[in-house]
C-alpha cells in the first residue's frame, strides 16, 4: 500500500467518524424539539417560536418554565453520565463499567440522603426542596468516592477480573441501598417521603442554577477526558503497552476515576439516581467507532443524551397525565441491554 493509499484510507476513516457524530447531533437536536412540543399540553412548532417573541403567553410559560428546564436537565446529565461510562470502561477495561454498576451512583445517594436528611439540608414540599445544593454535592461527592476508591483497589492492587469488578460493583450498590434504607428506618414521615421521591430519580427537579452547575463539571471534565483521549487509546491495549509510550497509567486512571465520580455526585445530588446511561451509550458507539475515543467520547455524551430526552419523553407521555419517575424508566430499558451485553461478553470489545 503507497502512501497515496494510506491518506485516502485515513480520510475515509476521519470522514466516517465525523458523519456519525454529526449523525448523533442532528438526532439530538430533533428529539430536543420533539420533546419540546410534547406533554400533556402539545405545542406546536409556530408557538415554540412565538414564545421567543411573546414571554408572557401561556406557551412561552410552559416552554421556558417546564419544558426547556426538563430538557436541558436531561441532555446534561444523559451527556455526563455517557462520558463517565466510557471513561470507567477505558480505565478499569471493562465492558460492563458504568456509575450505576459500579455501584458510584448508590454510594452518591446515600452521601446525597446523608445530607438531606441527617444535616437538615433538604425539606419536602410540593417538590423536593435543597437548601443547600453546593453542601449536598459535596456529600455526594465522598458518597461516590467509597465506591470509587473500593473499585479501583480492587482492579489495581488485588488484580480482580472484570466480571468480579462487576460484582463487586454490584455488592457496594446492594451495601449502600441498603444503608440508605437504615436512614430511612430511622427517620421521620417526611425524611422517608423525601428520600424515597428523591431516590426515584427526575430530570424536572433541577431548575437553571443546578443545571449551570451540572454543565460546568461536566464541561470541564469532558476536557479533561479529550485531552486524554490518546492515552485512553494507548491503555486499550494494555497498561504495559501504555506505559511503554511514557504513559503514566496509574494516575490517569485515579484521577479519570475520580473526575467521573464527580460528574455522577453532581447529577444524582440534583436529579436521584438514573440507572444504565453510563452503561448503555459508550457500548452502542464502540461498536460504531472502534475504540478511538476522540470519536468515542463526544459521540457517547450525544448518545447518552438522547437517551435521557427519549427515557424523558416515554415518562411523561406513556401514562400522561402522570410523570412516571425517570430512573425506572432507563433502569426498564436498560436492564435488558445489560444482559444482552452478560450474554455475548465474550464477543464485547
Amino acid at each position: 500500500m503507497d502512501k497515496k493509499d494510506i491518506l485516502k484510507n485515513y480520510k475515509s476513516y476521519y470522514k466516517k467518524k465525523f458523519f456519525i457524530l454529526i449523525f448523533l447531533f442532528s438526532i439530538s437536536l430533533f428529539f430536543i424539539i420533539f420533546s419540546a412540543k410534547i406533554g400533556t399540553f402539545n405545542l406546536s412548532f409556530s408557538d415554540i417560536i412565538l414564545s421567543f417573541f411573546n414571554p408572557n403567553s401561556r406557551e412561552a410559560s410552559i416552554l421556558f418554565n417546564v419544558r426547556l428546564p426538563r430538557i436541558a436537565s436531561s441532555f446534561v446529565a444523559g451527556f455526563g453520565l455517557a462520558i463517565a461510562g466510557c471513561v470507567m470502561q477505558n480505565v478499569l477495561r471493562n465492558p460492563l463499567a458504568s456509575p450505576f454498576t459500579l455501584g458510584v451512583s448508590q454510594g452518591a445517594a446515600f452521601g446525597a440522603c446523608v445530607g438531606i436528611v441527617l444535616l437538615g439540608q433538604g425539606s419536602l414540599g410540593t417538590n423536593i426542596i435543597i437548601n443547600n445544593p453546593y453542601f449536598v454535592t459535596v456529600c455526594a461527592f465522598f458518597g461516590s468516592l467509597l465506591s470509587t476508591f473500593t473499585i479501583v483497589f480492587l482492579s489495581k492492587f488485588k488484580g480482580f477480573s472484570p466480571e468480579s469488578i462487576v460484582l463487586s460493583g454490584v455488592a457496594l450498590g446492594a451495601l449502600f441501598s441498603a444503608m440508605i434504607i437504615m436512614l430511612q428506618y430511622f427517620s421521620n414521615e417526611v425524611a422517608v417521603t423525601s428520600m424515597v421521591f428523591w431516590t426515584f430519580g427526575d430530570v424536572g427537579r433541577a431548575y437553571w442554577n443546578e443545571i449551570l452547575i451540572m454543565t460546568i463539571v461536566i464541561a470541564l471534565s469532558f476536557v479533561y477526558f479529550l485531552l486524554n483521549s490518546l492515552n485512553y487509546n494507548a491503555m486499550q491495549i494494555g497498561d504495559e503497552s501504555a506505559k511503554g509510550l511514557g504513559i503514566d497509567v496509574d494516575k490517569i486512571r485515579f484521577v479519570s476515576m475520580i473526575v467521573s465520580s464527580l460528574i455522577t455526585a453532581v447529577i444524582v445530588s440534583f436529579l436521584g439516581i438514573i440507572g444504565f446511561v453510563g452503561l448503555v451509550a459508550p457500548q452502542a458507539m464502540r461498536r460504531m467507532i472502534d475504540f478511538d475515543h476522540r470519536f468515542i467520547l463526544p459521540a457517547s455524551a450525544f448518545m447518552g443524551a438522547i437517551l435521557l430526552i427519549i427515557a424523558d419523553i416515554v415518562s411523561r407521555t406513556i401514562l400522561s397525565p402522570v410523570i412516571l419517575p425517570i430512573g425506572a424508566v432507563t433502569s426498564f430499558l436498560g436492564a435488558p441491554f445489560f444482559i444482552y451485553i452478560l450474554y455475548l461478553k465474550g464477543k464485547i470489545k
